[in-house]
């Protein structure tokens, strides 16, 4: 199969774009009306869910399609490579709207008189004007926020226990008797900010050459000493059989699936203490813009209205997958949906000092250079 370079694709699309500006302004009008019934939508697992999409496509009469990815640099390239003419909505955490997505012209805002009166309901860290959501400037709204949690590394406490591990924090990982007795969740952007955290180096700042040296050292040795490598289902799957007694990159959103099944041992942890300001643990808040596509479904805003209300909120928190803590809990009708076993899934009890021990995930200034220097260690191990 033959594949095309970036310049083919833009090619391609400027001779479509030339071929429609030929045709008749009958059919120019045609095409564009036929995007009110199409809604294209980039994102991470849980909102490409048939519980949440089959609704709105039956509502709307709509042809909505979604696609999953778990990595967020890989997201917004795929924008910057020519697909903003392609994709309505994306979602991703919580950085990437303000610092990169708005300022390259990628995302357009949205109207603040229709969609801030939605924070009104949300979690208290949430209200408006909610720095996430907000351009540099604090002038323009770009998204709106719904599911969030700490997301560091995952124990089984019957093996190692919960304490031990919120005391030793990353530091655990540097134990040369745990090799063989972790794995990897693969999502490079995270493995990035842990190996960073396991070497006792704040992530989110620029990085001399001797950090970057230790870097790669903690990579090379993390990845050399782990029992496997792999999804969040092989993680879960990993932690139940025994295979590992824990691993990194994890937290409610890769746990919540094994703790629904019944496995409560399989525990989230947010370390007590670590090199960021004296914190050690980080945590995500997803934000979902509307793209700047030249010819953006009237249904982008829409679906971002839908997913707001009490019963779509709650099912987007308990989609097929991951289970998460969304904003909307903070409206009583809202988290009354969620029963005892839901909140025990999400870790609902130590939330608040889970994300209070937390820095809010950030972009990480070097991410290129770190990322490559982890992906060798990887093929090395």
């Amino acid at each position: 199969m033959t594949t095309m370079s970036r310049r083919d694709v833009l090619q391609l699309m400027s001779a479509s774009a030339l071929a429609l500006g030929g045709l008749p302004a009958a059919m120019t009008r045609e095409a564009f009306a036929a995007r009110e019934k199409e809604l294209n939508i980039l994102c991470w697992e849980g909102y490409n869910s048939a519980q949440v999409l089959d609704p709105f496509r039956t509502s709307e009469g709509a042809t909505v399609k979604a696609e999953s990815l778990t990595n967020d640099p890989t997201m917004i390239n795929r924008l910057r490579a020519g697909e903003t003419a392609v994709w309505d909505l994306i979602n991703v955490n919580n950085p990437w709207a303000r610092k990169a997505m708005y300022p390259e012209g990628l995302i357009k805002p949205l109207a603040k008189e229709e969609f801030e009166p939605f924070f009104d309901t949300m979690l208290p860290q949430f209200k408006a004007p909610y720095r996430w959501a907000m351009s540099e400037d604090g002038a323009e709204l770009l998204g709106m926020v719904q599911r969030f949690g700490p997301y560091s590394f995952v124990v089984n406490t019957n093996k190692i226990a919960k304490a031990t591990a919120e005391e030793q924090g990353w530091e655990i990982f540097n134990d040369p008797a745990l090799a063989g007795r972790y794995g990897i969740q693969e999502s490079d952007d995270w493995n990035v900010f842990n190996l960073f955290l396991i070497a006792g180096i704040d992530p989110f700042k620029t990085h001399d050459d001797t950090e970057m040296a230790k870097f790669g050292e903690t990579a090379k040795r993390i990845f050399g000493g782990a029992k496997l490598v792999g999804d969040i289902a092989a993680m879960n799957q990993a932690l139940v059989s025994g295979e590992i007694d824990l691993h990194i990159t994890g937290g409610t959103y890769s746990v919540s699936p094994a703790r629904a099944d019944g496995y409560l041992e399989m525990t989230a942890i947010s370390p007590l203490k670590g090199p960021m300001n004296g914190k050690g643990a980080v945590s995500w808040i997803e934000v979902t813009s509307t793209v700047n596509n030249p010819n953006l479904s009237p249904l982008a805003v829409e679906f971002l209205k839908y997913v707001q209300t009490p019963e779509m909120a709650h099912t987007v928190a308990f989609a097929e997958g991951t289970f998460n803590p969304v904003s909307q809990m903070g409206n009583p009708k809202c988290f009354e949906l969620f029963t005892s076993d839901e909140l025990a899934a999400i870790q609902y009890d130590t939330l608040e000092e889970d994300m209070g021990r937390s820095v809010e995930y950030d972009i990480v200034p070097d991410y290129a250079k770190a990322l490559d220097i982890m992906t060798a260690a990887k093929r090395a191990s």
